[in-house]
């Protein structure tokens, strides 16, 4: 009954523009590796460069907007990157419409959506936590994590049905448009905000710039979190350019079946994200991640093992779902973890420092493994790939912390 738990009308109107958008960027997966190999004819190491520099350049891009972003109000913050990414994304058809669409743009167009992307979501992290009582954390980030696996699991067949019928630039219409939509239902919150108070000096100073990492580098649990989640995030987003020129070229799938390979297994993300609070609550929360944790190093080696046809496609569907169904548990759950052990005035520098981090390893490990398969080929690159997440558990923490609410409260006492 947990995840039924109302919370309130800001909550709601915070939910429904991350649907609108959710659901946006669900209909736009694949687009750009599809408008890069259908469009632009570009091979495998070009298409993992679109990835990797969108990825690299957006996070180094997005390093000062944590500490500046931290002591302003969150939600103004959330809807100018909403429309930053409205207003890049539509820069695609206008080109396109013009036949002036190219790699470059493609790559300018990836790198702002990303460092948009590290602003919002460490901006709505901060946001979340001052709108939500502690104990409906859980709820709320379940929440969020439910709509995005949806919104994959419905988006991507829509999108290539879309692309097919109405041009390969449609989806990145429609996410744009979303975009808009949910800068509108931010607005709609309403309320007033208070300004984060800001201690010492008033101007952003260079050591501030890596406070959020200092801070999860010296936390005994979120740093070898810190790590397993870098590295698992990299070594999975490696491999999806490799898979889309894999299977769109070499194996001869539609794009349809494309996106019905990853999109139907994302059921899988629905109910790992709603049983959640149920399995925290019974089991605990240190417990279900980590155990989480490890089950979803266990799957994507067997995508390597991909044939052509039914058969696999089956594969493919069924790998998903395993890892799918394993992260839509995990991250909801770290998360949460995540927030309860952050001090509120340090929650945007964290959660930049972390998505930054992220984003980049997962711009050195895709632009490693682009080259990876233009000497080996994308099947044995995703091999290894898959064979060296199945090391990645050994990163996770062997024992977990109080939430620090829990710790002052106790010290308070003492």
């Amino acid at each position: 009954m947990a995840g039924r738990r109302a919370l309130g009308r800001q909550f709601g109107w915070l939910w429904a523009a991350f649907v609108v958008s959710s659901y946006g960027t669900g209909l736009r997966f694949g687009a750009f590796p599809m408008i890069a190999v259908l469009v632009l004819h570009s091979g495998p190491a070009q298409v993992a460069a679109l990835a990797a520099a969108g990825w690299a350049v957006g996070a180094l891009v997005a390093v000062p907007l944590g500490p500046w972003v931290e002591f302003r109000r969150k939600r103004p913050v959330m809807v100018a990157m909403d429309l930053t990414r409205f207003a890049a994304l539509l820069s695609v058809p206008a080109a396109y419409a013009f036949g002036r669409l190219s790699f470059a743009q493609l790559l300018v167009v990836s790198v702002t959506v990303a460092a948009a992307d590290i602003a919002f979501r460490a901006a709505s992290g901060a946001y979340l936590k001052a709108l939500v009582p502690p104990e409906d954390l859980l709820v709320a980030n379940g929440r969020f994590e439910s709509t995005t696996w949806t919104a994959t699991v419905v988006g991507p067949p829509l999108g290539g049905a879309a692309m097919g019928m109405f041009g390969p630039v449609t989806t990145v219409v429609a996410d744009a448009v979303s975009y808009l939509l949910s800068a509108l239902g931010l607005r709609a919150i309403g309320g007033t905000e208070p300004r984060p108070a800001r201690a010492g000096a008033s101007r952003l100073r260079a050591g501030e710039l890596l406070e959020g990492w200092r801070y999860v580098l010296a936390h005994p649990t979120l740093r070898p979190l810190f790590f397993n989640t870098i590295v698992v995030n990299g070594l999975i987003m490696a491999t999806e350019p490799l898979l889309a020129v894999l299977l769109l070229g070499p194996l001869g799938f539609a794009p349809w079946q494309y996106g019905l390979a990853f999109a139907a297994p994302c059921l899988g993300g629905l109910v790992g994200s709603r049983l959640a609070p149920r399995l925290v609550a019974r089991f605990g929360q240190h417990k279900v991640m980590c155990t989480a944790g490890v089950l979803r190093a266990c799957w994507s080696v067997g995508l390597a093992f991909v044939r052509p046809g039914v058969p696999g496609l089956v594969l493919i569907m069924v790998v998903q779902f395993g890892l799918v169904t394993c992260c839509g548990l995990f991250n909801p759950v770290l998360a949460t973890y995540r927030l309860d052990h952050t001090p509120t005035d340090r929650v945007v520098r964290t959660l930049t420092a972390w998505s930054v981090s992220s984003s980049a390893a997962i711009a050195a490990l895709t632009a490693v493994w682009g080259l990876l398969a233009a000497v080996t080929g994308p099947r044995t690159a995703i091999a290894v790939a898959g064979v060296l997440l199945l090391a990645t558990p050994l990163l996770l923490p062997r024992r977990g912390n109080a939430p620090l609410e829990t710790r002052e409260q106790a010290a308070s006492l003492t």
